[in-house]
């Protein structure tokens, strides 16, 4: 009996004449076939296929006639089966006085897998409860991971020997750390150390895990037995997770502004460039506990306001180095941090910042007059509202000129732009506003600043730069991990903020070194180019040689002339440092 196609189905039959899987299908056009006397054709045409496949298809039917549709449903999970069937020896094992996890591992020893929560089940449905805590003693014996000796200098094995690491590329940043004073800094500012691990070892310590792209400081469990590492801090092992955490909580807050400006001081003897130019922006922190002194902030990649550490980071936009960072902003001081940053920037370079670049939610109209008040440049943008919007519609094609945007690699180069200047509340004096449209957004962009005579093509051009750099500070914070705070390294932020803007300077003077279009490059391009290497070292008596297997990118470090820069290392016993590469 076949299926007329004029009348109207309703939902419930379309579920069965309607095939909506291939094995459905093929179910109703045999049936169509073999049962109700449908014409091949028919039946081929109603359920889509060619007459030569329908066809094929009731031949190969012919052939397994016991082919099965159909599944037959399971009676009851595989797990409670599984249940059922080990209840005796689970009950058996706990009258021997075995826990769940011991139950469980004992069940897999003999080729039955059952979690520990199935264990708990069964034994929660049999009336047992739960086994008081035990010492180690009285527990099964264990495989444990091997432990590795105690992090102390005085045990640093510094006599002739060889050995291989896979933080090789480490040994790149010992030349310039060699030129910064980094053991007196810290001793002149009393950072905390004992004689074990002295202050300069536990911050080389730390940062050796934040140039080095392991994601979380926990990580570094995996990597205790690595003497390379080690090395690179002047330690006989690497410290383990708990003094990582402990360290960062004995620092005082109040040592890092002073740090931070001193470790600048000394990176400009470096040659590390610095430009003129500086894009400010907030980061949200998330926080994952319940904290109650903890505010609630945005956090971009979650598109949510959630707890978190506010940081305040400014970035160097020619170099890409985050110069200054502030994870002490509450919100209601949060528009005033722009200024804070001014003051820092006064005292360690002597001047005002010439130009600072940031969004429309960074400060207010009357922080923007005082920062013109000072003679710095601005760039920001300024929020829409309905009303505005309207007016800018209303505005006749003639106030409009199209311009040609320069060195901006987008689909969108010739946008047209309004150029007005405009009166603001809390802003003394005018203001430049450039509204652009055809930029590739549904709305119209307004772009807010005090230099009156720049071209707008370069200050939409420059703004534009803003956008690509603001996605270069979220890959950098992704890469140096300031996200993983929430690990089991509870790291305090501040100090991993300091850490951060130690490591992002020496990625980019390496970069600096390196050349070859690497000056722009991202913090995780160079790791994966020039710091994820392997390395043979052989400690002689004079001597450290770090040999690095032949790589596509050493020609690069070659012609940066790193085997010539040979160093002595105060921290490993005033040995010279050589880099040779296969």
């Amino acid at each position: 009996m076949g299926i007329v196609p004029h009348i109207d189905l309703t939902e419930i039959s379309r579920v069965f004449l309607q095939p909506k899987n291939a094995t459905h299908r093929q179910y109703e056009a045999l049936r169509a076939f073999f049962v109700d006397g449908l014409p091949s054709a028919e039946a081929a045409r109603r359920f889509g296929y060619t007459p030569g496949s329908f066809r094929v298809l009731c031949a190969q039917f012919r052939q397994n006639l016991d082919r099965p549709f159909f599944r037959d449903p399971p009676r009851g999970s595989a797990t409670q089966r599984k249940s059922g069937r080990l209840r005796a020896q689970v009950v058996a094992l706990r009258k021997q006085n075995h826990s769940v996890t011991e139950i469980s591992r004992a069940l897999e020893a003999a080729g039955e897998r059952l979690s520990p929560a199935a264990v708990h089940k069964i034994l929660s449905a049999e009336g047992f409860a739960r086994l008081p805590r035990r010492a180690d003693a009285e527990r099964l014996p264990l495989t444990r991971p091997s432990a590795a000796e105690a992090a102390d200098v005085r045990r640093l094995r510094l006599e002739p020997h060889s050995f291989r690491t896979r933080f090789g590329g480490l040994f790149l940043f010992l030349a310039d750390l060699t030129r910064l004073p980094l053991d007196s800094l810290l001793a002149s500012l009393r950072f905390p150390g004992s004689k074990m691990i002295p202050a300069g070892c536990a911050m080389r310590a730390l940062l050796a895990l934040k140039l080095y792209d392991g994601g979380r400081h926990s990580h570094v469990m995996g990597s205790v037995f690595d003497e390379g590492l080690a090395l690179f801090a002047g330690l006989n092992a690497i410290p383990k997770r708990s003094f990582l955490s402990e360290y960062s909580c004995r620092v005082d807050p109040r040592l890092y502004p002073p740090f931070m400006t001193r470790w600048f001081s000394e990176m400009e003897h470096l040659h590390l460039d610095q430009g003129e130019s500086l894009d400010c922006d907030f980061h949200t922190i998330p926080f994952h506990g319940e904290d109650a002194l903890f505010e609630r902030h945005y956090v971009s990649k979650r598109s949510r306001r959630q707890k978190g550490v506010l940081a305040f980071v400014a970035q160097d936009a020619e170099t890409r180095v985050f110069r200054y960072a502030n994870a002490t902003v509450r919100k209601q001081d949060q528009n005033d941090e722009i200024l804070r940053f001014v003051e820092f920037w006064k005292k360690q370079t002597g001047r005002p910042p010439q130009e600072l670049v940031f969004d429309s939610r960074l400060t207010t109209y009357a922080n923007l007059s005082r920062l013109n008040q000072m003679g710095i440049e601005f760039l920001t943008l300024r929020r829409r509202s309905p009303r505005m919007l309207q007016a800018i519609r209303q505005q006749p094609a003639s106030a409009w000129r199209r311009i040609e945007l320069d060195n901006v690699a987008r689909l969108y180069r010739t946008p047209r732009v309004l150029d007005e200047k405009v009166q603001l509340a809390g802003y003394e004096g005018l203001l430049r506003q450039i509204t652009v449209l055809d930029l590739g957004h549904q709305e119209p962009t307004l772009v807010l600043t005090n230099q009156l005579q720049r071209s707008p093509a370069k200050v939409i051009t420059r703004y534009a730069q803003r956008m690509v750099i603001e996605n270069g500070i979220a890959e950098s914070i992704d890469f140096f991990h300031m996200d993983a705070l929430s690990s089991a390294v509870p790291l305090k932020v501040d100090c991993d903020l300091q850490l951060t803007l130690m490591a992002s300077s020496l990625y980019r003077l390496l970069a600096s070194r390196v050349g070859n279009g690497y000056q722009r490059a991202k913090s995780r391009h160079l790791f994966r180019d020039l710091i994820d290497a392997p390395a043979s070292v052989q400690i002689e008596r004079d001597t450290i040689r770090v040999r690095y297997p032949k790589r596509a990118h050493n020609p690069l470090l070659l012609a940066a002339g790193y085997p010539e820069r040979q160093c002595q290392v105060p921290w490993l016993g005033g040995k010279n440092l050589r880099l040779e590469f296969g």
